[in-house]
């Protein structure tokens, strides 16, 4: 029966054009539509950073999803900058299309090295993120931009063959979300994610922002990644830079969406 229907709707469609005057908008609006499929939008892959997971793009994500845009949150391994960007550059291997590569703190030098390779990513976006040079490592860059509180609200634990780094959830807030309100800021910290402590002195491969356009979003009071920092990397990679005053390292979750705008802004860019 539905292969009938099908057989039916496309055999009315000349008819259709038979029956309508030449030179109808109708008809030319007809023939467009049937000749011309739109534009796929690009697929928006999210990386997040450590002490967090992919729930922090939650808000992002819808904004996203109502303009169109398909959208992959990816589970950052965090177990080191070599193997994490190599299971991001698998995910991507996934996608036909084209390709915007975002990540937030940590997952910036994670897309950094994932993009290289990928002709199909076509615009980097850093959300209160590290973009490191060559050999350059997420701890490098805090020694350079002094005024992050990050390294003494961290706690240790061992795990077999290396060491994870949490941030203490009673300094949760003020160092990583200090704009979030604080019901949803203890959930955070009670979900966070471990990173292994080795991941952030792992120096980075050669960047891929040196070859794609890239768009960063600096938080204007981060106490994890120093604002210093993020103005500093963004201008070296010459990206599209906008800044939000007042803002957390965990900005994608206060400001979803200025986060969601800087994305489609690149996204845009692309087509």
């Amino acid at each position: 029966m539905l292969s009938a229907m099908v057989v039916g709707t496309l055999l009315a469609v000349p008819a259709l054009s038979a029956a309508t005057p030449a030179g109808s908008a109708s008809a030319a609006h007809t023939a467009t539509a049937l000749a011309t499929p739109s534009t796929p939008r690009p697929t928006v892959v999210l990386v997040h950073g450590a002490f967090a997971d992919s729930s922090s793009w939650d808000a992002v994500i819808s904004r996203l999803e109502r303009q169109g845009y398909p959208v992959i949150g990816v589970a950052n391994p965090l177990r080191g900058l070599a193997g994490d960007s190599a299971y991001v550059s698998s995910v991507v291997d996934t996608i036909p299309g084209p390709v915007v590569l975002v990540g937030h703190s940590y997952g910036g030098a994670v897309i950094s090295d994932a993009a290289v390779g990928h002709p199909n990513v076509k615009a980097l976006v850093y959300i209160a993120a590290f973009a490191p040079d060559q050999g350059e490592s997420a701890l490098a860059i805090l020694a350079k931009y002094p005024g992050s509180q990050l390294s003494p609200a961290l706690t240790v634990r061992p795990f077999p063959g290396g060491q994870d780094a949490y941030v203490n959830p009673a300094d949760f807030r003020q160092v990583f979300a200090a704009d979030v309100p604080a019901g949803k800021a203890r959930l955070m910290a009670a979900g966070q994610r471990p990173a292994a402590l080795a991941a952030f002195a792992e120096p980075s491969s050669t960047p891929a922002w040196k070859t794609i356009p890239s768009w960063f979003l600096v938080a204007g009071a981060d106490r994890a990644i120093p604002p210093a920092a993020e103005q500093a990397m963004a201008l070296r990679a010459g990206s599209h830079t906008e800044v939000i005053r007042g803002a957390s390292h965990a900005v994608l979750v206060s400001h979803p969406d200025a986060t969601a705008h800087v994305i489609e802004a690149a996204a845009r860019a692309t087509s």
